[in-house]
């Protein structure tokens, strides 16, 4: 079998390459240790396959927020992000979300619509 992690980025929101970077680095981390602790057969095989991650888009937070409420209601690990407001975005602004890590057909359940980054 084989396993993934999926970021989500919203593009609407026209966040530098820095601070995309930084934003995915907090959901596929936080998503990941969601995983640990409650899907530790997926987390290690994940890690064991290299730990595969694709980032794709969102147009809105409201697409984020619906990504999140289906994962998390299909028991996969998921992580949103909210921005702490320090740099480019203000305090509270969703725009990351990080879902697996969890196996191909899983995760595909929820996010194989969606389009590369």
């Amino acid at each position: 079998m084989n396993y993934k992690q999926i970021i989500v980025v919203r593009t609407d929101l026209k966040m530098s390459p820095g601070k995309m970077a930084a934003q995915v680095a907090h959901a596929s981390l936080s998503a990941a240790e969601e995983a640990a602790a409650r899907w530790q057969d997926w987390y290690r095989a994940w890690k064991a396959e290299g730990q595969k991650k694709v980032v794709v888009k969102a147009a809105s937070e409201d697409e984020i927020i619906e990504l999140y409420n289906r994962a998390r209601a299909g028991d996969v690990p998921c992580y949103i992000v909210n921005d702490a407001g320090l740099t480019e975005l203000p305090p509270g602004t969703t725009t990351t979300l990080g879902i697996g890590p969890g196996p191909n057909e899983v995760i595909d359940r929820f996010t194989g619509h969606l389009k590369l980054l």
